[in-house]
Formats: C-alpha cells, structure tokens, sequence
C-alpha cells in the first residue's frame, strides 16, 4: 500500500505562512479517498453499490508546523473494525526531514442512501474482508 503524498499548496496558509490547522482534516481525507482507492473500494465505486459512509468522528494532534511547498506523507491504516464502524488512523510526516507533523483519526460508518445501517458482513463481504485484513501503507496486509 503506498502512502498519500501531499503537496502544500499556498492557499493552504494562513498570513503567517503556516498552513492553516483545518487543511490537516482534508488532507485526511484526500488520503482515505486515495486508501479506499487502493483497497479496490474507491467512493464511486461504493456509492455505485448503495454505501455511504459519513465521516462521524474526527481528530487532529497537531506536531510541527507546515508551510508552501513542503511534501507531506500521510501514512494510513485501519485501527479497528467490527463490521459496521471503522477507524482510522494517520501519521503525517514530512518526506524530507520524516518529522512527524500531526497525528489524526477518523471514525466512519457505512449506511445505505436510505440513511440506514449496513452491515457489511452480510451485504457486502468481499468490503468486509478488505478491511478485516487491517492493510498499512508499507507493510501490506497484516497476519
């Protein structure tokens, strides 16, 4: 599984020229797109087969600032998953230095478009099984 890079974009900074702390959160979730992706599970995909899957928590441990142009690493990997939640979690570091410069987190569920649960167990198995296997970025799927 390859790592997210992101590229910092001058938009992405604040008058100081430190990018602004709600960026981390987007970022974290152009590297979960990119996860899913890779996972053979991208959002069109999903969505084609009737899940959605709201983001319903969310966290940010800010480390060291970041500013235009720096390359950041997003490394993600599932924390826990029972069937209907998931949890994952990010390491954000910069490719250069591999300063970690914010942790994070990300809770989600999988609903139909009717808005109601969807156990993935059932429904969709071969999703279950994806995420079961708990896949990291450089070490592939877990034993």
């Amino acid at each position: 599984m390859k790592p997210y890079i992101h590229k910092v974009q001058y938009y992405e900074t604040d008058k100081m020229g430190i990018t602004h702390h709600s960026n981390y959160i987007r970022w974290m979730e152009e590297a979960r797109a990119d996860f899913m992706e890779q996972i053979g599970w991208g959002y069109d995909k999903m969505e084609d087969c009737g899940i959605i899957s709201p983001v319903i928590g969310v966290e940010c441990e800010y480390k060291k600032s970041t500013t235009f142009n720096d390359r950041i690493r997003i490394e993600i990997e599932v924390e826990g998953y029972n069937g209907i939640k998931l949890t994952l979690k990010y390491v954000m570091k910069d490719i250069y230095t591999e300063a970690v410069v914010a942790l994070g987190e990300s809770r989600h569920c999988f609903l139909s478009e009717e808005g109601s649960p969807i156990a993935l167990r059932k429904q969709f198995p071969e999703l279950d099984n994806v995420l079961k296997i708990g896949w990291k970025n450089e070490d592939g799927p877990e034993d």
